[in-house]
């Protein structure tokens, strides 16, 4: 049996699991910047997007591979300006 075990956990989540407005104009082929946390951010192209705009998958530049981020993961999605 486990020694760490916490038994009365809250169940609630860590963060709003509402979308940020400008997350609802994400398009696929968008060009976007993702802010993980301060300091540390890559640019990418919109992959797909789920119908309640939630999710985004985003091919990352520079060979980083694609990712899935939803809008309770704390980083933010920024449409780039052209």
């Amino acid at each position: 049996m486990a020694k760490n075990v916490k038994h009365d956990a809250v169940d609630a989540p860590l963060r709003r699991a509402t979308p940020a407005p400008h997350w609802k104009q994400l398009r696929q082929g968008d060009r976007v910047r993702v802010v993980f946390s301060p300091g540390f951010e890559a640019g990418g192209l919109v992959d797909a997007i789920t119908g309640d705009h939630a999710a985004v998958w985003i091919n990352l530049d520079g060979g980083r591979g694609r990712t899935l981020l939803h809008c309770s993961d704390g980083v933010e999605v920024l449409p780039e300006e052209d």
